[in-house]
């Protein structure tokens, strides 16, 4: 996954455990506008939830910033 989505999604995750919890989950269209301005990136991120991780719709935010950081590091 390139740089730029691990940030993003970082980013994004923190920022809904801000607003909203610990426990709060998110699904991939949460790094993502609501229109399709970048169909490679939402590809990415989707084949990495769905193809890679085989992950539910959603997940916990801390989970997935665990998974992403722990990419980031390999």
């Amino acid at each position: 996954m390139r740089h730029s989505l691990r940030e993003k999604i970082i980013t994004v995750c923190n920022k809904k455990i801000a607003q909203k919890g610990e426990g709060v989950g998110v699904s991939f269209y949460a790094f993502f506008a609501n229109k399709n301005d970048d169909p490679q990136l939402l590809m990415e991120a989707a084949t990495w939830w769905i193809q890679t991780h085989e992950l539910d719709h959603f997940e916990k935010a801390q989970k997935i910033i665990a998974m992403v950081e722990s990419e980031g590091n390999s």
